[in-house]
């Protein structure tokens, strides 16, 4: 892999401001820190992952590299050009932004991809073939002649990846592109991103809330919480520090006095209760105790007198395997997907 830096990014910061509602005619100016000076590299030919929750700064990051937010304060070059090279800029990234947007709904899949490749100075005989191509790759054949508006969540997502790859540029951009796909569309794309990636040359900033994803593409990987980036390696090194203890995966009924029990028995260094997908795309999940301990042969035993005696039914019991949710838990006492879920909540509540 090259070394030669494809997009640096320098102590950005982004603030919005907004009005806090305080009664019927009384508010107050609140600001927002949605970044709070991020810095990272991208390595020309890397697959750099943006992990964390939804709401943590990743589509605002994206939305800045892209040109189309303008930062608070900070530097970033993409792929050379300084943030008011926007022209330029666009012309070395394929993007696709979390969401349905980017395509013009009245216009067929087809009609979308020809007038973006024209918009992007495609050839129009390299247009046509490259068109006809992605459409083959993402199997859009029956929706092609569609008009937009008649297409399912699924398929517009499809649809704007495919024009993520339009323009062959040197650079992608993709913000959750597997959002509300199903699991087996889910994994071709992630099979089509690595394509690009290995076969291609191409190189991706990928963000993601799903751990594996994560840790199947990238080759580096930001953690990113509340705005900062609050760790950066590659995903090995980052599971590496966890590895010393074991971290066992305890499904049932767990009462509150249970979970409190268990983080005092000896042996036990932390016990959160978490919620796991239970297939990789899907939005069904399970809760389960996490207890990270010294060694899960000598204190499991305790650990389930503790659970039992506290009134726990314990169905299930997994040593597993270090995963960057554990790392994420490990550094901020939350999960990714508790996180995500409270803000999928809090959105779905204010649009009632």
């Amino acid at each position: 892999m090259s070394t030669s830096k494809m997009i640096e990014v320098r102590d950005l910061t982004k603030h919005y401001s907004s009005k806090k509602r305080l009664g019927l005619f009384k508010s107050k100016k609140n600001t927002v820190e949605a970044l709070k000076g991020v810095t990272f590299d991208v390595d020309q030919g890397e697959v750099f992952g943006l992990l964390g929750p939804n709401g943590a700064g990743k589509t605002t990051l994206i939305k800045i590299l892209t040109t189309l937010l303008l930062p608070t304060s900070g530097i970033a070059k993409v792929n050379g050009y300084t943030l008011d090279q926007d022209k330029e800029i666009k012309s070395s990234i394929g993007a696709m932004l979390m969401g349905e947007r980017g395509l013009y709904w009245k216009l067929t899949g087809q009609e979308n991809l020809e007038y973006f490749g024209a918009l992007y100075h495609v050839p129009k005989a390299t247009r046509k073939e490259r068109i006809e191509s992605l459409i083959s790759l993402l199997e859009l054949e029956k929706i092609a002649d569609r008009t937009v508006e008649t297409y399912s969540s699924g398929q517009k997502m499809k649809m704007v990846f495919a024009r993520a790859l339009v323009n062959d540029a040197p650079i992608l951009m993709l913000d959750e592109p597997t959002n509300t796909l199903d699991v087996k569309e889910a994994r071709r794309l992630r099979k089509i991103v690595k394509e690009q990636n290995e076969d291609y040359k191409k190189t991706i900033i990928y963000c993601t809330h799903l751990m594996v994803e994560a840790e199947e593409l990238c080759h580096r990987v930001g953690i990113i919480d509340q705005g900062e980036i609050i760790a950066l390696d590659d995903p090995m090194d980052l599971k590496q520090d966890l590895q010393e203890n074991d971290i066992l995966s305890i499904e049932g009924t767990i009462p509150e006095n249970a979970q409190s029990a268990i983080e005092s028995t000896p042996g036990v260094l932390s016990a959160q209760m978490l919620v796991k997908q239970i297939n990789n795309g899907s939005t069904e999940t399970r809760p389960y105790l996490n207890i990270t301990c010294e060694n899960s042969h000598q204190n499991l035993p305790e650990i389930i007198s503790t659970l039992t005696t506290n009134g726990a039914v314990i169905r299930n019991i997994d040593k597993k395997e270090t995963t960057l949710e554990d790392v994420f838990v490990n550094i901020t006492g939350r999960s990714l997907m508790d996180d995500t879920s409270l803000v999928i909540k809090a959105k779905v509540g204010s649009e009632k």
